[in-house]
């Protein structure tokens, strides 16, 4: 889900910015691979899709999509639901896979963060686009948040299911109330 999410969404934004196929598919790829490839790769383990090459059929499916909808096409809700589903599941698999290989709480965490919102700042570096993780959305907060709750969840010996249900709801729900009314983070002035 996270990667058709985070693949389709650097699609659309790779598309708006008048890039060709190989562009938007490059994109798309990076957007949706780079933050579990950078946690393998911290954690020592191959990256996921070396493993599980099916990932790419998501990439490939995202990358069509945005083929036919055309260039002019906006994300829209339906988007941002999925993105911030994919955020939820992101950030709790990287978690989740960061304690089972034993790291430290706060190590797993951050793991769970940079594995969440990566592909994102990727994408809008390519793009050449202002990074919307460090000015516009709260998806590094709400990223942060989720994770916590996971760690906290985890150190008083809940079910992981039930740890990564709860931790995912926080992530997605505070993503999408966050973007609704509006609420950022305090900028200086």
């Amino acid at each position: 889900i996270s990667t058709f999410a985070f693949a389709w969404v650097g699609a659309r934004v790779a598309a708006s910015k008048n890039m060709d196929y190989g562009g938007i598919l490059f994109v798309a790829a990076v957007s949706a691979l780079s933050g579990g490839t950078f946690r393998n790769l911290v954690l020592q383990l191959k990256p996921a899709w070396i493993n599980h090459p099916y990932l790419f059929i998501a990439v490939a499916v995202a990358f069509l999509l945005t083929i036919i909808q055309g260039k002019k096409k906006p994300i829209g809700k339906f988007g941002l639901v999925l993105d911030s589903f994919g955020l939820g599941f992101a950030v709790v698999a990287a978690v989740e896979v960061s304690l089972n290989y034993g790291t430290p709480i706060y190590a797993a965490v951050v793991l769970g963060v940079l594995s969440g919102v990566l592909g994102g700042l990727t994408r809008d570096v390519l793009c050449q686009v202002p990074p919307v993780l460090l000015h516009r959305v709260t998806s590094g907060t709400v990223s942060v948040l989720g994770a916590i709750v996971y760690v906290v969840l985890y150190k008083l010996g809940q079910d992981s299911l039930v740890s990564a249900v709860i931790s995912g709801l926080v992530i997605v729900l505070l993503r999408l109330l966050s973007v609704k009314l509006k609420i950022n983070l305090p900028k200086l002035k």
